[in-house]
């Protein structure tokens, strides 16, 4: 198992429920979907830098929706912080 950071993010598509869709580590791309499913089955955790520290990501359920997205533990800094992250 392995705690990355995560650094771009591929802002939301088409979808309904305005996940975003991809984010980027190191030099790879990797679907949300990966991404989530690593968490759910505790084989990576992940995080994003925020005024130089580490803020874990999570992942939480749209209740309108029933899917699942990625966010941010709480910190003083906005809501989700991977919106923040630059496009990928």
């Amino acid at each position: 198992m392995g705690h990355h950071q995560i650094t771009h993010t591929r802002k939301d598509g088409a979808d309904a429920d305005r996940r975003i869709d991809g984010v980027k580590i190191g030099d790879n791309y990797y679907s949300i979907d990966t991404i989530i499913n690593y968490i759910l089955k505790r084989e990576h955790t992940f995080y994003v830098e925020v005024a130089r520290r580490a803020v874990n990501v999570i992942v939480k359920i749209n209740t309108a929706t029933n899917r699942y997205y990625l966010t941010t533990e709480g910190d003083s800094f906005p809501p989700n912080n991977l919106l923040n992250l630059p496009n990928c």
